[in-house]
């Protein structure tokens, strides 16, 4: 198999159907492409029902490329990242890991172009967050939730308003930004840099002004990022959490006991805002995103130094400063709810607190003048008689 059949294989991929995010090759299947969140069988001719280990190897070996250093990551690791590109069709993030003795591969699409703010239908919190100057700034959720496109329009709202010097470390890099009002330095890593940490301390000796982080992997890298964030710069980066308050016992928990105290301390003075993202499955096909925000006040500073309790929580204080940009999944959910944009289950089956969620539906139900219940024609009971027990 050589190169050219690769890429016509993966541009068959990429016309069989809508909306494609991943591309997917696991022996003993047929290709697969990821389609508004669901695996879809691609057919090519010849017709291939079950790909055998050494068609997804020779695949694999051509992504690769005869890179030494990816190579041998992959022989020692069992897995690595690289980026490929189909010329002037489409830009992947693909990973290359060993299952069972066999490769499989999976590319994820990246787009052409960097999104906006307003065309991905963020937040307002996230206008908010690009006035700020220094501090760190997560997003995090599952793979494939979105965080490297929210990531990539927040920096766009920074390069289209400051003159300020970006400095990315990517793997692999994911949107190019191009030379507007900021400067932009995006590195690689195995080309530009070696570690997130070794490419972040470096960093600070190239007069940045803001830092991506593409993520969080180790202690190293939160150690130099809160020290980045403690000397004026605005630190950017994700961590594959599900919601603000596990975001910061992660980070907490790459540390010792020892050390928790003054982590929490510095952690409570640099940490401005968290951004927790879920996609659920859209009405008519697609998929929508909800997501839950956290910002910096006394009370949250208070939970970090201290920890949750059951009468305060991160959830308590997101449901409670709304008015401030603040925002939790539940409220999220059910607004996606109040614009049709999911149904019922949907919104139920992905909430936070089912139960507040379903107060929220059933207030959103009551107010369009819908029935709010299933149960109908209750009446005080009769009092019964003997013959009535006996039957």
């Amino acid at each position: 198999m050589k190169k050219q059949q690769i890429e016509l294989i993966i541009g068959k991929m990429l016309e069989s159907h809508d909306d494609i995010s991943d591309l997917n090759l696991t022996v003993d299947k047929p290709l697969q492409v990821g389609s508004s969140g669901e695996l879809q069988p691609v057919y090519t001719e010849p017709r291939v029902d079950q790909l055998t280990p050494f068609q997804t190897e020779i695949f694999a070996l051509n992504l690769i490329d005869n890179d030494r250093r990816l190579t041998k990551t992959l022989l020692t690791e069992g897995s690595c990242d690289l980026s490929y590109q189909l010329a002037g069709r489409a830009r992947f993030r693909v990973n290359v890991f060993s299952q069972k003795g066999c490769f499989s591969v999976v590319m994820r699409q990246l787009s052409n172009r960097v999104p906006t703010i307003k065309e991905m239908d963020l937040p307002p919190a996230f206008y908010k967050m690009a006035g700020i100057l220094n501090g760190i700034i997560l997003v995090t959720g599952a793979t494939g939730s979105g965080k490297s496109t929210s990531l990539a329009a927040f920096l766009n709202e920074i390069n289209e308003k400051k003159s300020v010097h970006v400095i990315t470390l990517e793997d692999p890099v994911e949107f190019v930004h191009s030379q507007r009002k900021s400067t932009f330095n995006q590195r690689e890593l195995g080309v530009d840099f070696d570690k997130f940490y070794t490419g972040l301390r470096a960093s600070l000796r190239q007069a940045p002004n803001v830092i991506l982080v593409g993520e969080i992997r180790d202690r190293e890298t939160v150690e130099i990022g809160l020290s980045a964030a403690e000397t004026g710069h605005l630190v950017l980066s994700t961590l594959h959490t599900v919601d603000a308050g596990q975001t910061i016992n992660r980070i907490i928990g790459m540390f010792s006991k020892e050390e928790e105290r003054q982590v929490r301390i510095r952690l409570a003075d640099t940490m401005r805002w968290i951004v927790c993202q879920r996609l659920l499955p859209k009405t008519g096909g697609g998929r929508v995103a909800a997501f839950e925000i956290l910002g910096s006040n006394l009370r949250v500073k208070d939970l970090i130094l201290n920890g949750e309790t059951e009468e305060n929580t991160f959830y308590d204080i997101m449901a409670d400063s709304e008015p401030f940009g603040m925002m939790t999944f539940d409220r999220s959910i059910a607004e996606h709810y109040k614009n049709g944009l999911v149904d019922a289950d949907t919104a139920l089956a992905y909430a936070s607190r089912r139960a507040v969620v379903g107060r929220l539906i059933d207030s959103v139900k009551a107010s369009r003048g819908e029935k709010t219940t299933t149960i109908e024609g209750l009446s005080m009971e009769k009092e019964e008689t003997f013959d009535d027990y006996i039957r």
